[in-house]
């Protein structure tokens, strides 16, 4: 599923230009040209442009960050690059600070602008000064800010005033519609490894990450293919009270993950503000893991696994659809999670390689439906069960997906281990015994989720409830075995 490019651009479309012959005073009385009936007619016959393709690749960083403006001009342009910046934002008012409006040219007065030059035609674009300044009606795009770490897509309500750091407004929340319009627009984004800030939840969990550059970071950094994070993570968990102390429990090894944002908008035809014919937007990517479980763990309390989170990693990638910044949010837990008898006692280690996508998708015609495939293989190096018992444990990811703050897509992909073994046994007076048994060790995983309101912002029509993923299982035999041991009567 990884892609081998860094990024997808999509060809821009040219629009043909149509040619046009003035008339002179020397035409004739009729003021015509000859060939402009002729000329009309071939431009009748023309079909009409198609929607512009935008590319979508990473978006510059720092102070190269994109802002984008759409104008309530009616005139069907989509939204153009901007110098101006959101210099302040606060998310609970919707009040924010534009910054960056340019100067007015030499010889002209504040608020004035300067009349167009001869060589302009009627269709040129606003001045530069018009450009820079914030109306009513504006919508911003913006990657992260100060006050706005996951970035701001808002439209302007109120022009407030100026303030030392910009013009002061009001704004209310705004659409992915009202910027991209009639556009289209679909390609991948790897997400940078070294933008993931991680937060380790417990002793142990190392990072580990290789970038563009041969830069790598953490202890497996050497090892670590380009654009993979690595997490390894060595933990006890809770062993059966009357294990010795031989089955002492615990869980290690590490996850890989080579992280894509999917990102999909077709306005077709439905013009600015108007909802899309379809859209999309998923986390995707390669994942490996190898792990081991080892002792005989406790049984769960009350019915329920035990869970242990042991990281959490959090990403806002930009990717840049044209002349738009779409931030996008993502988050991930990862855990151990084990589920018990207490009586098992296990020595398994899986490795695990495949890839996955979890989102939503939009269709006009119907609606709103998940994003949901997998597709993994799994080999076992060891595996062996002692005593009558089962136990699972998983080494999973909660995943979180959303644009601009707002979670659009939650999903638990799951990766586990399984075994069990059943037995009994059989004895008489006279010494004769026998034993029967078997057992297996599983991998497998599990992977569920659900769509969230807010994915709304879009432009789509809202849904009153999350729509759940639809649960994804696979298993797998790594391992097993079954016979039956007996021996003799005693002599007398």
């Amino acid at each position: 599923m990884r892609k081998s490019a860094r990024f997808i651009a999509l060809p821009a479309i040219t629009a043909a230009s149509l040619l046009a012959t003035g008339c002179s005073a020397a035409s004739g009385p009729s003021g015509s040209d000859p060939g402009a009936g002729t000329e009309k007619a071939a431009a009748a016959a023309r079909p009409p442009a198609a929607e512009p393709q935008l590319a979508v690749r990473a978006a510059p960083e720092g102070a190269g960050a994109p802002s984008a403006v759409a104008r309530p001009s009616g005139s069907g342009k989509t939204a153009q690059k901007s110098a101006l910046k959101v210099a302040s934002f606060d998310k609970s008012s919707g009040r924010a600070v534009i910054s960056g409006a340019a100067k007015p040219p030499k010889g002209v007065a504040p608020g004035r602008t300067p009349a167009p030059s001869g060589s302009a035609g009627a269709g040129s674009s606003a001045s530069p000064e018009k450009s820079n300044q914030v109306d009513v009606g504006d919508i911003i795009a913006s990657a992260p800010a100060p006050g706005a770490p996951d970035g701001v897509l808002a439209k302007v309500t109120k022009v407030l005033g100026k303030t030392e750091q910009g013009t002061e407004v009001n704004t209310a929340p705004a659409t992915l519609g009202a910027l991209l319009g009639d556009s289209q627009a679909k390609g991948s984004v790897p997400v940078d490894p070294s933008t993931v800030e991680v937060e380790p939840l417990v002793k142990g969990v190392k990072a580990s990450w290789t970038k563009t550059g041969n830069v790598h970071f953490g202890p497996k950094g050497a090892k670590v293919p380009l654009g993979n994070l690595r997490l390894d993570v060595g933990t006890s968990i809770a062993t059966a009270k009357d294990a010795p102390v031989s089955a002492a429990a615990s869980a290690s090894g590490f996850v890989q993950l080579a992280p894509e944002v999917d990102f999909a908008y077709d306005g077709g035809g439905a013009g600015f503000g108007g909802t899309p014919a379809s859209a999309s937007v998923s986390l995707s990517g390669d994942w490996s893991s190898q792990w081991e479980l080892k002792g005989q763990a406790a049984a769960s309390t009350d019915g329920k696994p035990l869970r242990v989170p042991f990281a959490k990693l959090h990403a806002s990638p930009v990717i840049q659809v044209g002349p738009v910044p779409v931030v996008v949010n993502l988050g991930l837990t990862c855990y151990l999670q084990v589920d018990a008898d207490g009586h098992v006692n296990v020595d398994v280690k899986e490795d695990l390689k495949g890839g996955f996508r979890v989102g939503g998708a939009y269709n006009r015609g119907k609606g709103w439906s998940p994003v949901n495939t997998s597709d993994f293989s799994a080999t076992s190096p060891q595996a062996s069960v002692t005593a009558a018992g089962k136990v699972k444990a998983a080494l999973g990811a909660e995943a979180s997906v959303g644009l601009y703050g707002a979670v659009g897509v939650k999903a638990d992909v799951a990766p586990y281990l399984r075994a069990e073994a059943e037995g009994s046994a059989t004895a008489s007076a006279d010494g004769k015994a026998s034993a029967t048994g078997k057992w297996g060790a599983y991998g497998g995983l599990d992977l569920a989720g659900a769509l969230q309101l807010q994915l709304q912002v879009f432009g789509t029509p809202i849904f009153e409830k999350p729509i759940p993923l639809g649960s994804l299982h696979k298993e797998w035999k790594l391992a097993g075995g079954e016979g039956t041991v007996s021996t003799g009567s005693r002599r007398k």
